[in-house]
């Protein structure tokens, strides 16, 4: 739950966006956000909200009969009990009135990740006489920053992965050549295995997809329809995975069981060179002290596949905020293409780079690195990225 030590730097960040506070509301777990930072467990089934002042203690409006989960509200902070939605609405106008604040609300739903406040809520709010601004940036570096031990700890698993990866596809690779292939699940299986040996956890995957299957982005290999990985085939090996405490890492790679086709060669170049062009963007605009955001990474990586020809294939994201909140957590995304990523990448927060092509009935290529900002430095997981297929 909110401290007096916690609030000290959110409430600093406050007066430097020129904000009066922020408001924090949820109804039945529909904001994880407000959730989150704020710490309430237990059973909660009506309306609360959480006021978080630039200046000052936070007050929290509760309803009186569930007050068991505020046990832990600080004694010195204010909590506004209420029972009929009168009081309710009046608690609220109370505190924001006059006064520009910060929801987790995003205009035109451009960030859905942040845009979490039901419209009657914002209508309540704005009638009440506050301006609402989003509290996109400000969840970014609350929710979405590492602490020193997530960079070691991902740092770690980034390399691992890596190491797992290769050995899948030597695995494939040998077994197709002596006459006996695995099969894409199979190979996941073994995946498995590597992951509790070394006491890394997932909660669903690895991808292992052959060729066509490799086309649709969110395969999911299964013992139902066995699809063997034999010679002349494209493997994708999409895994993610973390230490028990620690930071998830989520990479994709790409292998040939024998010599690729200079097809699959010119699909893998553009995927690479896609890849570095985001780093390269990323890296410049950090290294000269300009904020970058994350659409533009997005921006940078597509401009080279639509340049090769590939525009059409490449149907997602350029990346993924990762953070304490999820493996796809609640920071700035590598985005503009499903949604309008306003958010700058703020030092400390990490994410995904996996540009993709996927050609239905014939091929899917992917490259996933991993990255998190050291102040203006780019710091880039596995230490050395793929840069050809893997010939096994």
């Amino acid at each position: 739950m909110l401290t007096s030590a916690s609030i000290v730097p959110l409430q600093s960040a406050l007066r430097e966006a020129g904000l009066d506070g922020w408001l924090l509301y949820d109804f039945r777990g529909i904001n994880a956000i407000a959730k989150g930072l704020v710490g309430i467990e237990g059973f909660v089934s009506r309306r609360w909200f959480v006021w978080v002042p630039a200046s000052g203690t936070p007050t929290v409006i509760t309803h009186v009969i569930e007050q068991a989960p505020w046990h832990a509200w600080p004694a010195g902070w204010e909590n506004v009990r209420y029972s009929a939605w009168q009081e309710f609405e009046a608690a609220v106008a109370r505190l924001v009135k006059g006064r520009r604040i910060a929801m987790e609300y995003s205009p035109g739903d451009a960030v859905p990740y942040v845009d979490l406040v039901p419209a009657g809520v914002l209508e309540m709010v704005r009638a009440a006489g506050a301006t609402v601004v989003s509290s996109g940036d400000l969840v970014t570096r609350f929710l979405a920053v590492w602490d020193d031990a997530q960079r070691v700890t991902h740092k770690v698993a980034a390399e691992q992965l890596k190491d797992i990866a290769y050995a899948a596809f030597a695995r494939a690779g040998k077994a197709a050549r002596a006459g006996a292939p695995v099969t894409e699940y199979a190979l996941t299986e073994w995946i498995r295995g590597e992951f509790a040996r070394l006491g890394l956890w997932t909660d669903h995957g690895p991808n292992v997809s052959a060729t066509e299957n490799a086309a649709n982005p969110h395969y999911d290999p299964s013992p139902d329809q066995p699809r063997l990985l034999v010679e002349g085939d494209i493997i994708l090996i999409d895994l993610w995975a973390m230490a028990p405490g620690g930071m998830w890492a989520d990479q994709t790679y790409m292998a040939s069981i024998g010599a690729p086709s200079a097809r699959a060669v010119e699909v893998w170049n553009a995927v690479r060179d896609a890849r570095d062009a985001a780093i390269a963007l990323l890296r410049e605009r950090l290294a000269s002290g300009a904020p970058v955001r994350g659409g533009e990474a997005d921006d940078a990586a597509r401009a080279v596949i639509t340049k090769r020809g590939f525009g059409p294939y490449f149907t997602h994201r350029t990346g993924h905020s990762i953070d304490a909140s999820g493996l796809h957590g609640s920071g700035a995304h590598l985005d503009n293409l499903e949604t309008r990523e306003e958010r700058v990448l703020l030092p400390g927060v990490g994410f995904s780079i996996e540009p993709g092509i996927y050609i239905a009935g014939e091929i899917g290529m992917r490259s996933e690195v991993n990255a998190f900002l050291d102040g203006r430095t780019l710091v880039v997981t596995p230490a050395e990225p793929q840069q050809e297929i893997f010939v096994v």
